[in-house]
């Protein structure tokens, strides 16, 4: 094979070696395997909406235990979400000791495990087990890598690579709805379903396992004394020169010393206790932080994201497998919409996305209300009214509500902080969607979305108040203006 190899003139090979060589020193590829995170969470998402229906089939599951009620069938789409919750407060005690790249690498084997349990499962008990497996490495990613993200960024396309996260979690569920809308007409499945995305999981692991230490997390150890001074900022200039490629040149020692400069002028050299995590700057990052990604929650997303092809029906989609086909194209619209804030974010700020969008929320829950309350002989109300929120929340609290609590954290803080953010975001999302169908039922659907649309006035309130502009500052900056 060698032999046959050098038959060939060497600059033959000159055009895939330059490709590799671009590749390599290509700043966004390096950002792509924290980023397999939010595709693993956002494909599961999608998959299990499929997966539960081939479970559930006395022809198509190949199980015998697939006579499931309605709390089992809850158990299995629910079980990432409390595996989520779990792996959030893991993160709390973790998160500073093992650090980010660490972090997401057992998140990675989380993810693999998990899906090689679900995809293997002789029971139900042992489905459960794994779906819940696969959560708790749904915590650890969505709490590592928007941190690892925000820590190792240039500060001009910050926003955009931690946004991209956002991205990867709405072409995985594109992808789940695709993928398992293959499949669920084949014998057994669902295994194949949850066992697609461990091969996903294993290419994170292995890039994480390649990527370098976030600097800001080696400078932090060595102004906390966990560590030579030296070593420590020695490592963190060649983690810098890692990450960055060569687009850094000779001023990565400058910036270390600068990030060292900014953390000894807001006093990181003192280890943050619990009881101050609820004083001073620190209690204001998590009202800025929790605050956002409660309202992401709770103004109704979702309902709309679950609830979707029912909603609907009701508008006049009376199949199911029309509703089926029109929320494949709702993760369409979202993917195209999270794209626009993607190349957007950097450049319009953080406060003036948020603002515009979820006053397009506000307009399209009223639109919903109405539908249901006064238009209900016209259906298009309820269709752009469903396009517009899905449109307004994923070119704002969709993405923005991520980067935000990865930036707003003072470092020293950062590790808990956004693990008490990311349970919050959780809490929230399993809240809402539990309560979502008693709510109908006591209610109706009109009033509550209306009733969204009233709690969405209230995050359009704190917003304007409380969540400040950090476009084009660096981190430590945002915690010396911002905080």
């Amino acid at each position: 094979m060698l032999a046959l190899f050098k038959r060939f003139p060497p600059s033959l090979f000159y055009p895939v070696k330059a490709a590799l060589t671009m590749l390599a020193s290509c700043l966004l590829f390096r950002f792509l395997f924290p980023a397999l995170g939010g595709l693993l969470y956002g494909y599961d998402i999608g998959a299990t909406s499929c997966a539960t229906i081939s479970v559930e089939s006395a022809t198509l599951s190949g199980i015998s235990w697939y006579d499931l009620s309605s709390l089992q069938i809850g158990l299995i789409t629910s079980g990432s979400l409390y595996g989520a919750l779990i792996g959030s407060v893991v993160a709390f005690s973790i998160a500073d000791f093992i650090g980010r790249r660490r972090e997401l690498i057992l998140a990675s084997v989380l993810y693999l495990v998990g899906a090689l349990i679900t995809a293997l499962a002789p029971d139900f008990a042992v489905m459960v087990v794994g779906r819940f497996v696969f959560g708790i490495g749904i915590g650890l990613a969505m709490h590592a890598a928007p941190m690892y993200i925000a820590e190792t960024a240039p500060t001009k396309i910050r926003g955009q690579l931690i946004s991209l996260k956002e991205f990867f979690i709405v072409l995985g569920m594109v992808a789940g709805y695709g993928i398992g809308s293959l499949l669920v007409d084949i014998v057994a499945g669902w295994r194949y379903m949850y066992g697609a995305s461990m091969p996903l999981a294993v290419v994170m692991g292995i890039g994480m396992w390649w990527l370098p230490s976030s600097p800001r997390w080696l400078l932090l150890r060595a102004i906390q004394g966990r560590g030579n001074m030296q070593e420590l900022k020695d490592n963190a200039i060649y983690c810098l020169y890692r990450i960055r490629g060569p687009i850094i040149g000779d001023s990565a020692p400058e910036l270390v010393n600068e990030i060292l400069e900014e953390l000894a002028y807001v006093g990181e050299e003192k280890q943050v206790s619990f009881r101050e995590i609820f004083q001073g700057k620190c209690l204001k990052a998590l009202i800025v932080g929790g605050g956002v990604v409660l309202f992401q929650q709770i103004t109704g997303q979702p309902s709309v994201l679950y609830y979707a092809a029912t909603i609907l029906q009701s508008a006049g989609f009376s199949a199911a497998s029309d509703a089926t086909r029109v929320s494949i194209l709702l993760g369409l619209l979202k993917l195209i919409m999270t794209g626009v804030a993607v190349l957007v974010v950097d450049r319009v700020g953080r406060r003036p996305l948020l603002l515009g969008g979820v006053s397009g929320m506000f307009v399209s829950l009223l639109l919903l209300g109405s539908y249901y309350l006064f238009l209900d002989d016209v259906p298009a109300a309820a269709v752009v009214g469903l396009l517009l929120y899905v449109g307004c929340y994923q070119v704002s609290f969709g993405p923005i509500g991520w980067l935000l609590i990865s930036e707003i954290f003072p470092l020293r803080l950062r590790g808990r902080g956004l693990s008490m953010a990311v349970l919050v975001n959780f809490g929230a999302n399993a809240l809402v969607t539990l309560a979502f169908s008693p709510l109908v039922d006591l209610l109706g659907s009109g009033l509550l979305f209306y009733g969204f649309g009233v709690i969405t006035l209230v995050a359009l309130l704190f917003i304007f108040f409380i969540v400040p502009e950090t476009k084009g500052l660096t981190l430590e900056e945002i915690e010396a203006k911002c905080l």
